[in-house]
């Protein structure tokens, strides 16, 4: 390795490892003094407002039509999936990921979930803050949470992402082995369910893998259950994330995060 790269990764690189989620919005990062991360990897909200439910089951009472429509029926996942704003969550990460190296091989990247309906929105806006560059993935299912539209014969049973990057290539560690744009949606019953839409960890682990180094930072600006938290933390890698309700914050740090050796802060 030559010593551009060497300082480079000393530049950016914590010297201990460290994790903390924040009870507060992305928009206040600067009160936390956070270091910027080689990957920001979040599950944005899809904007679906109270029609969350609207293909699953769980519209109805024990999922039955015949028992009447249940307290799910008509309503949000979170009160905040309604009016996310695209723009300021590219700003974020606009200002917090590292700056481009000047060596080959150790540019950041950020990996966004987002619904099918908002790649296009998510790469657009990306272009704006200097994210020129994107793959899609595509993640399989092996099961439908869209039951309700079983008699359309084709149902949804995939997730979707964009890896979106600025000039260079970001960091890659394939070992030598070819990475598709396709990934098994692999899951681990032994992690909590906190959140609706809660992205597995052994997913987020793969993709944490691949784009960054162990002692890398990784931040999530929504981080719901703390999912990625817990799969940096368990890869060596800092992690920061953010999120408004306090109730989601209260559960990541009781049941997803209190495994973990970190510092959880809420204002």
């Amino acid at each position: 390795m030559d010593n551009t790269k060497d300082s480079y990764i000393e530049k950016y690189r914590p010297k201990t490892m460290k994790v903390e989620l924040f009870n507060d919005h992305f928009q206040n990062f600067k009160r936390y003094g956070i270091p910027k991360a080689q990957l920001v990897i979040a599950d944005i909200p899809y904007n679906l407002a109270n029609n969350a439910y609207a293909s699953s089951p769980e519209w109805y009472n024990d999922g039955e039509i015949e028992k009447g429509e249940s307290k799910k029926a008509n309503a949000a996942f979170f009160d905040t999936d309604v009016d996310f704003r695209i723009a300021e969550y590219m700003h974020f990460c606009s200002r917090m990921l590292v700056n481009e190296p000047k060596g080959k091989g150790k540019a950041p990247a950020m990996i966004v979930f987002c619904a099918f309906q908002q790649l296009q929105m998510v790469i657009e806006y990306g272009e704006r803050y200097g994210f020129k560059h994107y793959i899609p993935l595509v993640f399989i299912k092996k099961s439908s949470a869209q039951v309700l539209k079983a008699n359309m014969k084709i149902v949804g049973a995939t997730e979707y992402a964009l890896v979106l990057y600025r000039d260079k290539l970001p960091k890659f560690n394939n070992d030598g082995m070819m990475v598709r744009n396709w990934f098994h949606w692999d899951t681990d019953n032994t992690y909590p369910k906190i959140h609706p839409t809660q992205k597995p960890v052994p997913v987020l682990k793969r993709l944490i893998e691949i784009f960054t180094d162990p002692g890398d930072v990784v931040i999530d600006p929504v981080a719901g259950s703390g999912s990625t938290l817990r799969a940096a933390c368990e890869l060596n890698r800092s992690a920061y994330g953010f999120e408004i309700k306090k109730d989601t914050f209260k559960l990541a740090n009781e049941k997803m995060l209190n495994h973990a050796e970190m510092s959880l802060l809420a204002l």
